[in-house]
């Protein structure tokens, strides 16, 4: 496609193309650009993994090093993966690397473990549950905790008079699954 240039001469000297002859170069340049021939996608520069088939236009990426180390956000679609072992801890977010005192919110996207003295009977939230989740909960005081409804217990039982580590599996929406372990 040859783009064709309208010649719009000097102002108001009536020398340029004729009204006509601008709209018929007009329409012909439109033509070309909705007709596409394909064979015009010659301007993409870059490098090895860039190419374009001349004959449909369509331009392909390639990744040759998937294993690189990325910087940034990752996205994609379906087909997107993430190289095995280039996730490290330090690049994990606080839900699953910090600790944090509560009062009866158990935030799951806040925390990994949750520490908690009680004062009295408490009855404890949850907030932000994802399937898979497991957290746990450092829970001492010679008092009585309530969990949410669709708790269960799986295993060992509450002891105020010594700390008690609670791991709390998140098994589908309100239901969760508790084992509560002693200290020695």
């Amino acid at each position: 496609m040859a783009q064709r240039d309208i010649n719009i001469g000097v102002a108001n000297q009536g020398d340029g193309d004729t009204l006509f002859d601008a709209f018929t170069k007009t329409q012909a340049n439109f033509t070309d650009l909705y007709s596409d021939d394909a064979g015009d996608v010659n301007s993409i520069i870059g490098g090895a993994s860039i190419s374009v088939d001349q004959a449909t236009g369509n331009v392909t990426v390639t990744n040759d090093s998937p294993n690189a180390t990325h910087t940034g956000d990752v996205t994609g679609g379906a087909a997107l993966t993430i190289a095995n072992d280039i996730i490290s801890y330090a690049k994990m977010g606080a839900e699953f690397t910090t600790t944090g005192a509560v009062t009866t919110a158990l935030d799951f996207g806040a925390n990994q473990i949750f520490t908690k003295t009680m004062s009295g009977d408490t009855t404890f939230t949850y907030s932000n549950p994802a399937i898979g989740m497991v957290k746990d909960f450092i829970l001492t005081g010679d008092h009585t905790p309530t969990f949410p409804s669709g708790t269960k217990t799986v295993a060992g039982t509450y002891d105020g008079t010594v700390s008690n580590l609670i791991q709390i599996l998140v098994v589908a929406s309100g239901d969760y699954w508790i084992s509560i372990s002693k200290a020695q």
